[in-house]
């Protein structure tokens, strides 16, 4: 099958394939490359240091890289859908970088990939499968240990609610007494209809479960991107809970979520995305990852994850079967130092220990080339956002560590070139 690929390169700073200057090539992930044009710093502030070429790929079947020409076809069904999954997504990337270097005879120019996130995991992923391909790759917030077989000792709300109680302990409180008044409200004749107009739903309620899950994404969307220049605080959210007059429990958790969202007409849950519905195809047939609320997540209401409920609605919405012990077995992590420190190097992995989704990276040094960097008040892929005037001097020193790190990597491989007398 062949497909149009989106993809966008740039050479204003890049000194050319004679000198074997790099490329730094950003791996997208389940968004369109429109924003990660305008948000992905990292490639734009540091090209200039190392005379790079800058590439950014679309990944299939997100933004405007549809296999099956319009999205209403390539997202219809299984059938279609099938064509989405994370091993064919690398093998794109594959294709388009040689291509690239092919077209700009960059034959010997070393390629760092970077990614975050989703886009963190594939960019670790592809330096494993693909090492004559990448010299070196940048995993930021990669939460490539999220799976059956490598689960984290916490989980992604235990560490909302660290953050959320490290933060305001009378905050932490009202949002744990608030789902028990959820469900009080409830009980009442009208009392979802009275729940949708406190919180200015902007579709009726049909059960509480919708609200406790838009209030818990707005909770974990603050933690996750705290201190993040382009979202709402958790100091924020918790100054707004706490300030408001304790007269009612859900006008003051009210004002969290337009402390969160901004002060609109309504809120909740809008429509379904195109990209929403490709990812939640990924979710459902191989990024399975076990996020549930445990018992130390003091801050919710207990809700083991499940995987007997999961499946169905998988089956329900997708006609699919999850299969949760793919990624460890196509990817080999279930034993991760190991599959590292054997057949891994020139790997960072780099996480703010705010971020939920740390629990599920690699947070300490594998070996000499497999590194993790942590910073204690970073969130989820702030190393990797544009450069601001008033960054902390922490995520100044994050940044300039990977760039160390990676031009090592580069000068290492510049001098194999001269050894080898390797030329163009």
């Amino acid at each position: 099958m062949r497909f149009r690929q989106r993809y966008a390169v740039n050479s204003k700073y890049w000194e050319g394939g004679k000198s074997n200057a790099p490329i730094l090539a950003y791996l997208g992930a389940e968004s369109s490359m429109d924003g990660d044009l305008g948000n992905i710093g990292f490639i734009e502030d540091n090209a200039p240091h190392f005379k790079a070429l800058i590439v950014y790929i679309e990944h299939r079947f997100y933004g405007k890289t549809m296999p099956f020409g319009s999205a209403e076809e390539t997202l219809k069904t299984a059938k279609t859908l099938g064509y989405l999954n994370t091993a064919q997504a690398l093998a794109d990337y594959a294709l388009i970088l040689l291509h690239i270097k092919e077209s700009y005879s960059a034959h010997h120019s070393p390629v760092i990939v970077i990614g975050g996130s989703y886009g963190g995991m594939l960019a670790a992923w592809f330096k494993l499968k693909y090492p004559h391909i990448a010299l070196g790759a940048l995993a930021s917030s990669a939460p490539l240990l999220y799976f059956e077989e490598t689960l984290p000792k916490h989980g992604y709300f235990y560490i909302v609610t660290k953050v959320f109680k490290q933060t305001s302990k009378k905050c932490h409180d009202q949002i744990r007494r608030s789902w028990d008044e959820i469900d009080i409200i409830a009980a009442k004749p009208a009392g979802l209809s009275i729940l949708s107009k406190k919180i200015k739903l902007c579709n009726p309620l049909k059960d509480t479960y919708e609200l406790k899950s838009f209030l818990s994404y707005v909770y974990a969307g603050t933690a996750q991107y705290n201190n993040n220049v382009y979202s709402a605080t958790v100091t924020s959210v918790c100054e707004a809970i706490n300030t408001t007059p304790p007269r009612d429990l859900l006008d003051q958790i009210f004002a969290g979520v337009v402390a969160y969202a901004g002060n609109i007409s309504c809120y909740g849950f809008n429509q379904l995305t195109n990209s929403d519905r490709a990812w939640g195809w990924q979710v459902c047939s191989e990024i399975v990852m076990p996020i549930g609320y445990n018992e130390e997540d003091s801050m919710f209401q207990t809700r083991p994850y499940n995987m007997t409920s999961y499946s169905e609605d998988c089956q329900s919405n997708y006609g699919v079967i999850p299969r949760p012990h793919w990624i460890t077995s196509h990817y080999g992590t279930q034993d991760v130092k190991l599959i590292f420190r054997r057949f891994g190097n020139n790997i960072i992995f780099s996480n703010g220990l705010l971020d939920p989704y740390s629990v599920g990276s690699v947070l300490e040094n594998i070996s000499d080339t497999v590194v993790a960097i942590t910073t204690n008040n970073g969130s989820h892929c702030m190393d990797i956002t544009l450069k601001r005037k008033d960054d902390p001097d922490w995520l100044v020193e994050q940044r300039e560590k990977e760039v160390q790190i990676i031009g090592s990597w580069i000068r290492t491989y510049q001098k194999d070139l001269k050894e080898l007398k390797i030329s163009i």
